[in-house]
């Protein structure tokens, strides 16, 4: 069958394929996998266990070539600054709360040598459904300034922002999140450790449409 009529399935990760999650991270984020920054066997046991229908990944072939963590977070104020790991709680996610009004974007990760098939929009449009069927309000993440180490001797964070969104500076995670129908709200400072982004991450929202006020 060639290539390009071979469907790229997105499902909900089981514990069976934490091995090939594992893989896959070395094989996406080879930079924070040097610097011990992603996850281990017990904390996708944990994500899945805790919020089954957050985690996803995506098979090709019986490959899984994408993978993405969530949870569920009760943000207040609801645009405050904070660390990857003061929303989460804890790598295993003790933060999530099932009575939360907003789905928190914790990871995506993508083959890069499937990245033409689309897995990452895949994967954000099942977040975006999940989002809906469970009537949250929005979806949040802080997105890695992956090229921003190449500009941080010139430009602040913030400059470097500008400059993308003008289309100035190419940069690979932001686009793809502005595309894929996110907006910038501010930089948080000292996110996560990542060499490449100087630990800073973008603040980015999607808001739920269809999202309906329970009295």
């Amino acid at each position: 069958m060639p290539k390009n009529e071979i469907k790229v399935i997105i499902r909900n990760a089981n514990f069976g394929d934490i091995p090939k999650i594992i893989e896959l991270q070395k094989k996406s984020f080879p930079h924070m996998y040097g610097e011990g920054m992603v996850w281990k066997e017990e904390q996708l046991e944990s994500h899945i266990r805790i919020f089954p229908e957050g985690q996803f990944v995506a098979e090709y072939t019986d490959k899984i070539i994408g993978s993405a963590s969530s949870l569920i977070v009760n943000l207040v104020p609801e645009y405050k600054e904070h660390t990857w790991m003061e929303v989460c709680g804890t790598a295993q996610f003790h933060n999530h709360n099932p009575k939360g009004d907003t789905l928190y974007a914790a990871d995506v990760s993508t083959h890069p040598d499937y990245r033409s098939l689309g897995i990452g929009t895949k994967i954000y449009e099942a977040r975006k459904n999940l989002a809906i069927k469970l009537n949250l309000r929005r979806i949040i993440a802080g997105g890695r300034l992956f090229n921003y180490c190449e500009y941080a001797d010139r430009l602040s964070p913030e400059e470097y922002v500008k400059k993308v969104l003008k289309g100035e500076i190419r940069e690979p995670v932001l686009y793809f999140q502005i595309k894929n129908g996110f907006n910038f709200i501010k930089i948080l400072p000292n996110y996560i450790k990542d060499s490449r982004s100087l630990n800073y991450a973008t603040f980015i929202e999607w808001k739920n449409p269809e999202y309906r006020k329970v009295s």
